[in-house]
């Protein structure tokens, strides 16, 4: 009886990790950098959505700021798409982490 009991928790589990995953798609985090000359919005699945860049900080003499702005911006929005489907995924798990999950 209590592998029964087991299968189904496994089952219902996996629906709402399904579900969990198509809402994740569509939640955006966004992250600027540099005052927010840059920025930049990233999807649950950790998808760059896009790259948003002020005209004031486009300098063609001083490209390597721009890059560093928008490395820095993407960085910063993948850790926040990151810590935000795992927030959600605990909520799911009831915090067992689940190796392979996501």
């Amino acid at each position: 009886m209590n592998m029964n009991n087991l299968m189904k928790q496994a089952q219902q589990m996996q629906a709402k990790l399904a579900m969990l995953q198509n809402e994740l798609a569509e939640r955006e985090v966004e992250a600027s950098a540099g005052g927010g000359m840059v920025k930049v919005k990233v999807n649950g699945k950790q998808q760059l959505i896009s790259v948003s860049i002020n005209k004031d900080c486009v300098d063609p003499n001083d490209v390597a700021t721009l890059e560093e702005l928008v490395f820095t911006a993407v960085n910063q929005a993948m850790k926040e798409s990151q810590d935000m489907v795992q927030q959600a995924m605990s909520k799911v798990t009831g915090g067992m982490n689940i190796p392979g999950l996501f």
